[in-house]
């Protein structure tokens, strides 16, 4: 999909910005039906191109936002390379960099909300109270987590079982499957759910 094709889908004025962060690199956009878990996703492909999906049903200032977040993570890899955490402060710079270039985008009643994300991005959209009522989506709730966001003791649950993060080796989780009492090794990359 190229670049131009996601018009219908953006802001006014928004094509410059996503022309330039696309560069060179070859991306896959994938525009998918309202999903409850995610507004968008970033992967690297094994042929070592790039994919993006987004959901279809976000208003454009949010798709925006969302597609600015995925490219954030591809540009922050290619900088920083693939070690980097996926939220971590490579990431957030990289994110920050990217909204404040592209604040102009953004509704006068918006862009304060946006400054204020921006200090510190989060890795979850939900935990800016503040956009999630904007953009009216209190609905929506996403029930994974990458590991290497939860804290050692933390409860969660992967594949209908109940582990607890013991402690972490280098980049990998030392993890206590609480049904057999065996250890088990995650890597940070886990999609998990919190256990509250």
């Amino acid at each position: 999909m190229s670049v131009s094709s996601l018009e219908k889908y953006l802001p006014e004025n928004a094509l410059p910005f996503l022309r330039k962060w696309f560069g060179e690199y070859y991306i896959h956009i994938k525009i998918t039906r309202g999903r409850n878990s995610k507004l968008g996703d970033y992967r690297k492909m094994p042929d070592k191109s790039h994919q993006i999906t987004i959901n279809s049903t976000l208003q454009p200032q949010l798709f925006f936002f969302v597609l600015t977040h995925e490219l954030a993570h591809l540009i922050a890899f290619e900088q920083f390379g693939r070690k980097i955490f996926p939220h971590g402060a490579e990431w957030k710079h990289t994110f920050r960099e990217m909204l404040l270039e592209s604040i102009s985008i953004y509704a006068e009643d918006l862009k304060p909300m946006i400054l204020k994300f921006s200090r510190s991005p989060k890795a979850n959209f939900m935990a800016s109270p503040e956009l999630v009522k904007y953009f009216h989506i209190e609905d929506f709730h996403d029930e994974s987590s990458y590991i290497e966001d939860l804290n050692i003791g933390d409860r969660f649950l992967y594949r209908k079982h109940t582990y607890i993060i013991q402690e972490k080796r280098k980049i990998n989780y030392l993890c206590k499957n609480l049904d057999s009492g065996k250890i088990y090794i995650f890597k940070p990359l886990a999609r998990v759910e919190k256990i509250s």
